[in-house]
């Protein structure tokens, strides 16, 4: 199967800089961001060459690759990866519900 290219929602790009940055400040170096950023390549290159990759959620069309306390949620286009959000799984779920509602 084909690479295909992958796309990042607006909002998938605030919520993956919030993580990082929250991540620096806390740890007070961007050590464990660097990694957490290297995690975050890899599963993107997994979920672009193998778009199945991920599980099926309650969400129409949407996708979950879990990263150990983080997740990707995604949908599948003709020629792309649409990821629509970067997620913290400690945060309360019911957010992330309400945003892929949306």
């Amino acid at each position: 199967m084909a690479k295909k290219s992958v796309v990042w929602t607006a909002t998938a790009i605030k919520q993956r800089r919030e993580i990082l940055k929250y991540w620096t400040l806390r740890n007070k170096s961007t050590t464990y961001a660097e990694k957490l950023l290297i995690l975050i390549k890899d599963r993107i290159h997994l979920i672009a060459t193998n778009p199945s990759a991920g599980k099926p959620t309650s969400h129409a069309e949407t996708r979950e690759a879990a990263m150990g306390n983080f997740s990707i949620y995604y949908k599948t286009a003709k020629q792309q990866i649409i990821i629509t959000s970067f997620w913290d799984n400690r945060q309360e779920p019911e957010k992330i519900v309400k945003l892929l509602k949306k």
